[in-house]
């Protein structure tokens, strides 16, 4: 897009930013400048040697977060991208926005590269900086991810190049008396300020209590799902549940209510990540790719948490 139709952008997103802009907001309360080197090894056309040069590696990620945010598609991201005013202002007027096939090959390259380690601790490392520390503890929970199961038997193998939406490493697991398949995404969050601080992802089958993101010299928050398996952290506040002759006593159930009025806090990422990202089902088929959306969801909420507490 010519540097003419980018002034006119900017012409008239000057007279609608009255009405307000959550994405003007968000993308100034961080260093955008600082994934520049992690992304920068994603791109090898870097030298002289001629060919189509590479997209802004900030722009790429702005969008992959825009996609998040608006639960939008590869080819409905384009489309908005090309249309939205608010969104070329995120973007700082790109005059190009990449092609719908363009974003795939980028998500598909910080599934491959993986790196999705270094671009997270970069933005906790800036969360840091802003003086927004865990001190009051942290709280761990899990949440189920879904995806397709598809119609083939599951003991039928899936070919790496098979043209379907049948996920790869998903698997079955029941709470309660309903099933799910696909993925579990573990967070562990802040009591003071419920920030994302760690996150995994697993296939369904596996075990809250197997996964422990909690740390040493930290109080950790936990429901029933995790009692009987000791966390890493200091001080342990996991719910007790009454096992078979052991009936829990009054002093048990007070103690659980207690916990529980704090461990509840943890629902707020999943409501925002399932009911307003819509993150709560994948398409993707592998267990990589499920972490790398996963991680534009964390990114995505604690950078909307962030705005809303520096307000």
């Amino acid at each position: 897009m010519s540097n003419f139709a980018n002034f006119a952008f900017k012409d008239e997103y000057a007279r609608i930013v009255s009405k307000g802009d959550k994405l003007g907001e968000v993308e100034k309360i961080i260093d955008w400048e600082c994934f520049r080197p992690i992304l920068y090894p994603l791109f090898l056309n870097k030298t002289g040697l001629g060919g189509r040069p590479n997209y802004d590696e900030i722009l790429m990620l702005k969008l992959l977060l825009l996609q998040q945010w608006y639960s939008l598609s590869d080819p409905e991201l384009e489309r908005q991208a090309n249309d939205r005013i608010s969104f070329r202002n995120f973007l700082n007027y790109p005059l190009k926005i990449p092609d719908h096939s363009t974003i795939w090959f980028f998500r598909e390259r910080l599934v491959t590269a993986e790196i999705s380690d270094k671009i997270w601790n970069e933005l906790q490392r800036q969360i840091e900086e802003k003086g927004i520390s865990i001190t009051r503890g942290v709280i761990q929970d899990a949440s189920f991810i879904t995806s397709d199961p598809g119609h083939a038997k599951k003991d039928k193998p899936r070919g790496e190049e098979a043209q379907t939406r049948r996920s790869k490493d998903g698997k079955w697991s029941k709470k309660g008396n309903k099933s799910y398949f696909g993925y579990k995404i573990h967070t562990l969050i802040d009591k003071e300020y419920l920030m994302i601080r760690r996150f995994t992802t697993t296939p369904a089958n596996v075990h809250d209590s197997k996964i422990d993101l909690s740390k040493k010299g930290e109080t950790v928050y936990r429901d029933k799902g995790y009692f009987g398996v000791k966390p890493k952290a200091s001080m342990d506040k996991t719910m007790k549940r009454a096992t078979r002759n052991n009936p829990l006593k009054e002093k048990d159930n007070r103690r659980n209510r207690a916990i529980s009025r704090t461990r509840s806090l943890v629902e707020l990422p999943y409501a925002v990540i399932k009911r307003t990202f819509h993150g709560g089902h994948v398409l993707q088929t592998t267990a990589k790719r499920v972490h790398v959306k996963n991680l534009f969801s964390c990114l995505a909420y604690n950078l909307y948490r962030l705005k809303g507490l520096q307000q």
